[in-house]
């Protein structure tokens, strides 16, 4: 483990949130009309940001089009307009009819953005003993994801998260678990688990103490062999591995795994090539390294903050400067403002090519565009033209179906389509990817 290195000017975590946007207005400048659409997204969409990525992140000087502030705070156009008019007049007005229908209104809008895409609640989460494990989500065979119920929130809020729905208060929209107990179970009973994604929400969000106590109970389970930690923070808060209060223990904590013989691999999200300027950045993927970890990079494409293939061959090659694998370009999901920063299939596969030709060797480990969809993950290898016409050719790089996994397919060319829903297969393909494609298979 590498020594801790000063900070870079901001040592205290300090989130903002809805109740402080004047505080953040008065401070930066932010214009009347940016502030009211904060105030009014965020009556459905959540929002929080802290000091470093208001500090060091956001430029201030290039508002609404700056790619970090379209990242982290609220936008008009992520609702309908109508919506927003409707909103616009509950907010206000001051009375208590009023506030209950807002209440019911911000409710039936966030009821209609597809709360658990691909069928987390409904395809997802095991049961046990005939009981859901509600903490849990279990698509593809070797890999179980574990939602720690403390770690169910950021250090700061992607207004793209396709996990919104964890962060908005509602109890029956948020997967969370109280302990690893359930967990211990079901991993006994499935020994064909290798994997164990501990997600949220960001685990990193927890104190080193309470993370331990999720993590160091998998180490008595001899069939895992790898733990994953999603996490945001190296972007949103890198003085989680480099100044915090615990972050030494943190490190240790890491070495601890590595050492039972587990692979450690930290998913780090980083959606634009500016999250790995600060040197407090990078010193926290050197810091993570030194302990045995591994890190692997992923994010979707998502318009306004990274629709162009400079700025991911940029990303991609910070990523391998900083000793981090480029692993995933993701296509953004089919939720929450998914009209705002979708980006059709077609020209996702565009943008990838450009910047994976650009690339050196090793960092050619990324794969995309990729959909994170019901069937499981499907790539968009490209577009081919064929005497009998424009076809999307596509991949099963996972599936809730192990059969299905590598197995190449064609859609019918769509200069629009941005999901799978909105393609059609190719009339040769075979029957069990069309059922699994059309979600006609409960696995």
């Amino acid at each position: 483990m590498s020594a801790a290195l000063p900070d870079a000017g901001v040592s205290r975590f300090r989130a903002y949130g809805p109740r402080q946007i004047d505080t953040i207005a008065a401070r930066y400048g932010l214009p009347d009309e940016l502030r009211k659409t904060v105030r009014l997204v965020s009556q459905v969409l959540p929002f929080r940001v802290n000091e470093y990525v208001l500090s060091n992140l956001i430029d201030w000087q290039n508002l609404p089009d700056d790619p970090i502030y379209q990242l982290v705070f609220p936008q008009q156009g992520m609702l309908s307009s109508e919506d927003e008019k409707r909103l616009s007049v509950l907010l206000d007005a001051d009375d208590t009819v009023s506030r209950r229908e807002l209440t019911e209104t911000v409710n039936s809008i966030r009821a209609r953005l597809n709360p658990h895409p691909s069928g987390q609640m409904q395809l997802n989460v095991p049961q046990q003993d005939g009981v859901e494990l509600k903490g849990m989500q279990h698509k593809y065979r070797e890999t179980v994801l574990y939602f720690p119920g403390h770690g169910q929130s950021c250090h700061a809020y992607c207004t793209y998260c396709f996990r919104w729905a964890q962060f908005v208060g509602e109890a029956d929209l948020r997967f969370a678990a109280p302990d690893p107990g359930h967990l211990l179970t079901y991993l006994g009973d499935h020994p064909d688990v290798s994997d164990v994604l501990v997600t949220g929400g960001d685990p990193a969000i927890m104190s080193t103490d309470r993370l331990r106590s999720h993590l160091e109970p998998l180490l008595t389970v001899d069939t895992l062999r790898t733990i994953r930690i999603g996490t945001k923070a190296v972007a949103y808060w890198p003085q989680r591995f480099v100044t915090d209060q615990d972050a030494d223990d943190l490190l240790r904590l890491f070495e601890q795994v590595v050492a039972s013989g587990r692979n450690l691999a930290v998913m780090a999200h980083f959606s634009h090539p500016r999250e790995l300027e600060t040197d407090i950045a990078r010193r926290a993927v050197s810091r993570i390294r030194s302990t045995g970890a591994l890190v692997y990079c992923q994010a979707p494409l998502i318009a306004h903050v990274n629709d162009d293939p400079r700025t991911w061959a940029e990303l991609w090659r910070r990523e391998l400067a900083a000793d981090a694998v480029p692993y995933y370009m993701f296509v953004e999901r089919d939720t929450g403002p998914h009209d705002y920063f979708k980006v059709p299939l077609a020209r996702a596969a565009t943008i990838f090519r450009e910047a994976y030709r650009t690339l050196p060797g090793l960092a050619r480990t990324v794969r995309g565009p990729v959909m994170s969809a019901t069937p499981g993950k499907v790539l968009v290898d490209g577009v081919q033209d064929t005497p009998e016409g424009r076809y999307f050719a596509l991949r099963m790089v996972q599936a809730r179906d192990p059969q299905l996994v590598g197995r190449p397919f064609r859609a019918l060319y769509s200069p629009t389509a941005c999901w799978i829903d909105e393609l059609e297969c190719d009339p040769s393909t075979p029957e069990d990817i069309v059922a699994a494609v059309a979600g006609r298979v409960r696995y």
